[in-house]
This record gives C-alpha cells, structure tokens and sequence, in this order.
C-alpha cells in the first residue's frame, strides 16, 4: 500500500511539474469576476518572514469544508470524482467570493489557489478513473501545502 503511495505521490509531482504554468479558464474567469490578477508564471509560496499567513476569518471555513470533502473522499471509498469535482468548485467559488485579502498574503495565497483550482478543473475533465484518483491525491496534498504556508 505504502508503494502505491509512494507511487501517486511521484505521477502527481511529475504531473504538477510538467503543468505549473498553464492557467485554467475557470480560474481566469472566476478572477476576472472577482477583480483579481495572476500572475501566469506560477512562484513557490513563501512564508511571512517564517511566519504563516493570515487568511481572513471569514475565508477558511471554504478550505476546511473542501478539505473536509477531499478527505471523506479518500478514507470512504468513494467513487464519484464528478461529483467531489463539483462540490470543490463550489467551494472554490465561495472562497473567492469571500475574499478580503489584499497585498503580500492576498498574493501568496493566489500562489496556492491557482494551482489549486487547475487541479480541481482536470478532475472535473477526466474520464478515466484512475487518472482522476490522481488528481484526487493531488488534491488531498494541496491542502497539506495550504496549511504549510497559511492559517
């Protein structure tokens, strides 16, 4: 088991390498509502002077709950990405909306999400459900990053 892991953890570095500086639609669009700009080439996250960064209250109940989905996902067994694909969006989507954040850690945070939403774009597109058991791994290791650097 611990192989497979290991495994899927290394297609899913491979595959976020090959694809960091292409840019989702969705994002593109869903930060054009929301006035937002993005940088096309994608930058590691950096902390505030070796602090974490502060993501405003009213933000995180958004991460938490697609987290929260992601996990439930993986520990039930679950089978229809489709549906987690959706449900993350929808979570993305009110996450952006919520957004207050401006200057460094508005940007910072930016370094996580564009990411982030490209991954749950290309598990809404698969059609191969191994293919999409990666991207859900992917996502479940997203929010490990997202914890790293924020709070």
């Amino acid at each position: 088991m611990k192989k497979v892991i290991v495994f899927g953890m290394s297609v899913v570095l491979l595959w976020s390498c090959n694809n960091s500086t292409e840019k989702s639609t969705a994002h593109q669009e869903t930060e054009n509502h929301a006035g937002h700009q993005h940088d096309e080439n994608s930058e590691a996250i950096e902390l505030n002077n070796g602090e974490k960064w502060l993501v405003n209250e009213e933000m995180k109940p958004f991460v938490l709950k697609g987290e929260e989905l992601v996990n439930a996902y993986i520990q039930g067994g679950k089978t229809d990405y489709k549906t987690l694909a959706e449900q993350l969006k929808d979570q993305n989507s009110q996450l952006i909306k919520s957004c207050t954040m401006d200057g460094k850690s508005h940007d910072e945070l930016h370094k996580w999400l564009h990411p982030h939403l490209d991954i749950v774009k290309a598990l809404e597109n698969e059609t191969d459900a191994t293919k999409a058991n990666g991207f859900v791994l992917q996502l479940q290791y997203s929010y490990q990053h997202y914890h790293q650097y924020f709070n």
